[in-house]
């Protein structure tokens, strides 16, 4: 029997502003079904050093950031207060687009012996969509809420869940995925 975790990503000060109006109430909403479920809840976020000494030039896409940004002293990095993590629930940092990226993200999975993850965030084509294919590559099985993920381009949005999403594992709404947590 599988056992499962919510994986909320990136879900920042900073990148709130990605997400169109009313997603953070539905990021809300998967976050309290999956709390009224029981289940263990790790929030991902974007945490970068100071100075950025672990983000390459080339990188396209944090190697563009400014220094600042993303870093402890940065008020934007900080997980948005209304899906803020509960005492006991897990907050691991990452370094690139992937949940897996730069942490311990995989022992603490093994630890607490998970091997069905739910997928939320910001963005769609990012994290969400590195992760569950990194998570299906690594063997673990892979839901993807979509209407607790959000993307700054909705017909990409839509195409990943629809098309890609599928392939690697299965899509579903916070409503529909409540119903099988009942039964």
């Amino acid at each position: 029997m599988s056992r499962t975790a919510l994986l909320l990503m990136d879900v920042q000060k900073a990148t709130i502003g990605q997400a169109p109006d009313g997603y953070l109430s539905r990021a809300v909403h998967a976050l309290e079904t999956a709390r009224a479920a029981g289940l263990p809840v790790i929030h991902i976020a974007i945490g970068l050093r100071p100075g950025h000494v672990d983000t390459h030039p080339r990188n396209k896409l944090f190697g563009a950031l400014p220094p600042e940004v993303f870093t402890p002293d940065d008020p934007g990095v900080a997980i948005h207060p209304d899906v803020a993590p509960a005492d006991g629930e897990i907050v691991v940092r990452k370094n690139r687009v992937s949940a897996f990226a730069g942490n311990d993200l995989r022992q603490i999975l093994a630890a607490q012996d998970i091997t069905h993850l739910v997928l939320a965030g910001i963005a769609t084509s990012g994290v969400v969509l590195s992760t569950a294919l990194q998570a299906a590559d690594l063997d673990y099985e892979v839901t993807v809420l979509s209407d607790a993920c959000a993307d700054a381009n909705p017909a990409l949005h839509e195409t990943l869940v629809n098309d890609v999403f599928t392939r690697r594992g299965r899509t579903s709404t916070i409503d529909e995925w409540a119903q099988t947590l009942g039964s």
